[in-house]
């Protein structure tokens, strides 16, 4: 994670008053794709790449929010936000101060530091890490008090009202409550949640493909709108069916053929992927990592047939890394069509691992791929400097 103190000196600089710092951390997904909004299962675990905000009040009126990464500012007077995104990266935090605002939270005007090290654009959960991270920092300037969930769920209302993208609440779930140590078994429909520990011998390694993706558009919408159509179609013949989660396999071998191909392909990628999630973090309860390898492979599979959401890139990495030695699974992880591929690898394995996809994904592609060796965080914390 980035040090905390440099960001803290940046902060004193530009406004003169020494800030309190909180940070919230980027997130791989191990397997559970687009499943969050069709209220499903999904096993996340936050990673130490993380978002750090460090925030001072003014006394002027005047919110000034400052990012590093962009070395760009915006101030807007705090009674006069805008009402709608601008698609600029300050829609994030704005979009957080608006939902609080919202929410009947009192928040006097600040100036706001953010700066992270969680990629852009890959599919790590960047722009969660900046809305949990604002959040919690805005929450210490007032007396209001909000349970980690629910500061998730504000932040979901954020990015899908304000910026509007149509993400589901794992992104930011996992930023407020990830554990060191532990990949998280969420229900997306009560929130209920458990931990799953991943063996201290085992190592998270997420492979970018240098393709960029991005959620406020395109084809992340469109599959989003294909899941919602074919479950629309199974609630004729199911009126309990409320979300995907409540559909089964036999559901769709009855009604499936009512579906356009394409939406009938969305479908099962939910449905099955939601089996695949629960059995995933049962197999990590007990230490069946050979259960999980195979669980990884066919979440992929899934992801690429079925869910169309792959691409040649993560393709490739995948079919490297089950060639390698010390590769327990392998998937692309995040929203798809770009992004990063997550592998569990064993620790010993590791370092080798890492330079034998990057040297293998180079000769296949041309393309120099970003690959990180991290282990699993906690979530959303104040951090000491």
């Amino acid at each position: 994670m980035l040090d905390a103190g440099l960001t803290a000196n940046l902060h004193r600089a530009r406004f003169g008053e020494n800030p309190r710092i909180f940070a919230a951390p980027g997130r791989v997904n191990i397997i559970g794709e687009h499943t969050d909004y069709a209220d499903g299962f999904v096993m996340p675990a936050a990673i130490d790449f993380a978002t750090l905000a460090a925030i001072t009040p003014r006394r002027d009126g005047q919110v000034v929010i400052r990012s590093e990464n962009y070395d760009e500012q915006v101030s807007h007077p705090v009674d006069n936000l805008p009402e709608h995104s601008s698609h600029h990266w300050s829609d994030y935090p704005l979009g957080v101060l608006s939902v609080l605002r919202e929410e009947g939270v009192q928040t006097p005007a600040f100036n706001l530091t953010l700066n992270g090290d969680v990629p852009l654009g890959a599919g790590l959960s960047s722009s969660a890490a900046i809305e949990v991270a604002t959040m919690v920092a805005l929450l210490s300037l007032t007396l209001s008090s909000i349970h980690l969930p629910r500061v998730a769920q504000l932040c979901q209302r954020a990015e899908n009202v304000y910026v509007g993208a149509s993400t589901g609440i794992m992104d930011q779930f996992i930023a407020c409550c990830g554990a060191k140590g532990h990949a998280l078994l969420l229900d997306c429909r009560s929130l209920e949640f458990r931990l799953a520990p991943i063996p201290s011998n085992v190592s998270l390694v997420i492979s970018n493909t240098m393709v960029k993706h991005a959620h406020a558009g395109g084809e992340y919408n469109t599959r989003r709108a294909e899941v919602e159509e074919g479950t629309a179609i199974l609630r004729r013949h199911r009126p309990e069916i409320r979300k995907l989660r409540d559909a089964t396999m036999d559901d769709l071998a009855k009604w499936g053929s009512e579906m356009p191909p394409g939406v009938l392909n969305r479908t099962r990628h939910v449905i099955t992927e939601n089996q695949r999630t629960l059995a995933a973090a049962a197999a990590l309860e007990v230490g069946d990592l050979k259960s999980l390898s195979k669980l990884m492979y066919e979440a992929h599979a899934s992801y690429r047939d079925d869910f169309e959401g792959s691409c040649r890139e993560a393709d490739i990495l995948v079919d490297l890394a089950s060639k390698e030695r010390g590769c327990i699974g392998a998937r692309l992880t995040g929203g798809g069509f770009g992004g990063c591929t997550v592998n569990l690898v064993y620790a010993e394995h590791a370092r080798q691992f890492a330079d034998q996809l990057r040297l293998g994904y180079k000769k296949a592609t041309g393309i120099d791929a970003d690959i990180y060796l991290c282990h699993a965080s906690a979530g959303a914390t104040e951090v000491g400097v």
